[in-house]
């Protein structure tokens, strides 16, 4: 009895320790889909904003909310085709790490930039304009040249794919087209061989004969024997005469 009870409690506690943690892992899953939508939902709001003040406010305001939007949307896209790449393609994990490393400039930047938003001496932003310019310049073209190089190689490996189905599928065309085949001629009829021994007249011949090599009949020989009767018998119906209608 003990033991039962000892097995009881056993799966119990068992049962007990799966559920809390099956609902830890529900708890952080729906907990990282929320910190997702929120930074999804945060990243949307402030694209409009400077979307807005890139048409709203000219001058370095609107140039700086111009290349941070244009810093934002680079670095978004390189990230999402580096991560898209790698699971199917290894060799883009040190382009990965590249890109990581790029990130951290361009974080700095975009800090930086958001940072000169507030600035209120304007001659000092617009004197800073072109260095920022510059650097937005660089960490965009390097995350370009990341992205198309990435594109590019997935293409290159689509079109190998492509060119290697494409072969394949003409030469099962071509065999399946061949429904009609000339069969092979058989070997060249032989003469069979002559008797070994007695008479060749009495044996026959086992080919054709031409009418030239046809012996001639004796004279008085009939070409055909004489009309053997046939019994009649009393099931069978007489022949009718011709002229009976």
């Amino acid at each position: 009895m003990e033991a039962v009870l000892t097995v009881i409690a056993l799966l119990f506690v068992l049962c007990l320790v799966l559920g809390v943690y099956a609902t830890v892992k529900a708890v952080g899953a729906a907990k990282r889909g929320v910190d997702r939508t929120i930074a999804q939902a945060r990243r949307t709001v402030e694209d409009t904003t400077l979307r807005a003040r890139t048409l709203t406010q000219p001058g370095p305001a609107g140039e700086l909310a111009e290349l941070r939007l244009r810093l934002r949307n680079s670095m978004r896209a390189t990230q999402d085709a580096l991560h898209a790449g790698v699971a199917e393609d290894e060799s883009l994990k040190e382009a990965l790490g590249l890109f990581k490393r790029l990130s951290a400039h361009g974080h700095e930047l975009d800090t930086e930039l958001r940072r000169l938003e507030a600035e209120p001496d304007r001659q000092a932003l617009i004197s800073r304009l072109p260095e920022l310019r510059e650097r937005t310049e660089r960490v965009t073209r390097s995350a370009d040249s990341l992205r198309w190089a990435a594109h590019d190689r997935a293409r290159r490996f689509a079109d190998d794919d492509l060119d290697a189905l494409s072969a394949q599928i003409d030469v099962e065309a071509g065999a399946l087209r061949h429904w009609s085949r000339e069969q092979p001629t058989g070997a060249d009829p032989s003469w069979p061989e002559a008797p070994a021994t007695g008479d060749a007249s009495a044996c026959g011949q086992t080919w054709p004969e031409t009418d030239g090599s046809r012996p001639a009949q004796a004279p008085g020989r009939l070409a055909l024997g004489p009309r053997i009767q046939r019994p009649v018998y009393p099931w069978q119906r007489k022949p009718r005469p011709e002229s009976t209608p």
